[in-house]
């Protein structure tokens, strides 16, 4: 038995690669839940019986092993019950990709550790960055939206630093970031991160929908003046969290712009639609950013991780580079991504978009995105139509926000409901759905990332959310609550 992948192990690699992907194949011809329903203590008993002391098993062992350990029980994303959070099934020449780059194994820090890698990366920022419209734009990739953003504010710090004479201990406490209360936790945390003042997020007023009204926003920014503060940066949302809106960006653009603020665009979720074919109009203005974050494991149906932060102007880059001889050489002419990233050891993630545009081609990434955001749109109908249940709001992305009305009950018994409903359904492991608040009020909600899911298949989840309140209301007593009964609607007599 070879324990690393070099020479002499390439047959045993290809023959252990081949029943793991056997193993994994066979899961998704079968699979027919998202979630096995197993409870958390047998979760932790099966995980815990592994002696991780004792002597190895081999390889063929170990991998054969993670069938009744992980893929037994894993959340499967592709199964249109999933209907859970921003996560989607992934496409097929993705997780190809996925297998040749961490075989390889390569990091693009550097150049002289990934050669060509380095190269495709670059290529393929300069493709997103010309999507977005900056033309001398630049970038590098990431781990999450949630360190692009931090990234961003990284560099919004720095630029505004630098317009205000630099003095850290004086500027620092006195800057902030303005952005609506839709806007991802991230922000926040990146202030926190960054040094800045408790008080440093400024929460601008949204229509009412959750989307940033630019009018507010220019008041808001005059009183950050007006009250001695610097206004560091401006962030919009490009599909919020837990509604799924756009925020107006070419108006939050020219308020930004007339205060000479940093614009820095939150598309994590809606980067899909740089790509789409009838929806690009809903980012109209996200040229005018500094930066923007895109998130390709949401809307480009990428493995995580598959995320990039994408400036305007490419020196904008420089405020975060560090120099190391052994890494970054100042005489070298070669293109080291290190003096572009937050990390240093980075995985090559950029094959697996690269290999999903060759044989998909753009169009057909933004097809796909367009068909989840039509699917939400038919959704919305149909809860809208439905005497149990209640719509809550409208999303432009593929997000479905929605409470369950059992025989007309009260605002406070459906609220009980949400957390309830969520859990029931998922202990079962027939259906998983998310939960959020909205205006002070807890909200069950769907998000759509799956292509292949149809309108039957989110009517059934309906359905079982539907059979749950019941039985948790008490209107259907005949109904088992023993989880496999209780929640399969027409099936409860199976």
């Amino acid at each position: 038995m070879h324990e690393l992948l070099n020479r002499s192990s390439a047959t045993e690699y290809a023959d252990l690669l081949d029943t793991a992907t056997r193993m994994i194949a066979s899961r998704f011809a079968t699979v027919d839940q998202p979630f096995s329903g197993a409870s958390r203590e047998d979760l932790q008993r099966l995980v815990d019986s592994a002696d991780l002391d004792a002597a190895g098993v081999g390889s063929t062992q170990a991998v054969t092993e993670l069938d009744a350990l992980f893929l037994e029980h894993a959340v499967w994303f592709h199964d249109p019950a999933y209907v859970a959070h921003l996560n989607c099934p992934v496409a097929l020449p993705a997780v190809a990709a996925e297998a040749v780059l961490a075989a390889v194994n390569t990091s693009v820090d550097t150049y002289d550790q990934s050669t060509v890698g380095t190269l495709i990366e670059r290529r393929l920022i300069d493709w997103t960055a010309d999507r977005i419209g900056f033309a001398a734009g630049d970038g590098v990739f990431a781990s999450g939206g949630t360190q692009s953003n931090l990234h961003a504010m990284l560099l919004a710090r720095e630029w505004t630093l630098a317009r205000h004479g630099g003095e850290r201990a004086s500027i620092l406490p006195r800057m902030n970031i303005l952005a609506t209360a839709s806007s991802h936790f991230s922000v926040d945390k990146a202030a926190l991160l960054l040094g800045l003042s408790d008080d440093a997020v400024i929460a601008v007023p949204d229509d009412g929908e959750g989307r940033m009204d630019p009018s507010a926003l220019a008041a808001a920014l005059a009183a950050v003046r007006e009250a001695g503060r610097i206004p560091m940066a401006v962030v919009a949302t490009a599909g919020t969290t837990d509604r799924g809106v756009i925020d107006p960006i070419a108006g939050i653009a020219d308020a930004a712009d007339a205060h000479g603020v940093w614009l820095h665009v939150d598309a994590a979720y809606g980067c899909g639609l740089l790509v789409s074919p009838t929806r690009r109009h809903l980012i109209r203005g996200i040229d005018r950013a500094r930066s923007v974050t895109v998130d390709f494991h949401k809307s480009f149906f990428q493995p995580v991780s598959s995320s990039a932060i994408i400036v305007r102007d490419a020196h904008d880059l420089a405020a975060g580079a560090w120099h190391a001889d052994y890494l970054n050489p100042r005489e070298n002419a070669e293109p080291n991504q290190v003096d572009k990233s937050l990390q240093t050891t980075r995985r090559f993630d950029a094959l697996k978009l690269w290999t999903t545009i060759r044989a998909l081609g753009a169009d057909r990434i933004g097809e796909l995105f367009d068909r989840v955001i039509d699917l939400a749109a038919t959704v919305h109908d149909e809860i809208d139509r439905d005497p149990e249940l209640e719509l809550v709001g409208r999303s432009q992305l593929s997000t479905v926000l929605f409470r369950v009305t059992p025989d007309a009950t009260d605002a406070a018994t459906q609220d009980a409901l949400v957390a309830r409903v969520r859990r029931i359904l998922f202990d079962s492991g027939r259906a998983l759905v998310a939960k959020t608040v909205i205006d002070g009020r807890p909200t069950l909600k769907l998000t759509l990332l799956n292509p292949e899911t149809t309108l039957d298949d989110v009517r059934r989840v309906l359905t079982l959310v539907k059979d749950a309140a019941a039985t948790l209301a008490g209107l259907a007593p005949d109904l088992d609550l023993s989880l496999d009964r209780a929640l399969v609607g027409t099936d409860a007599s199976a």
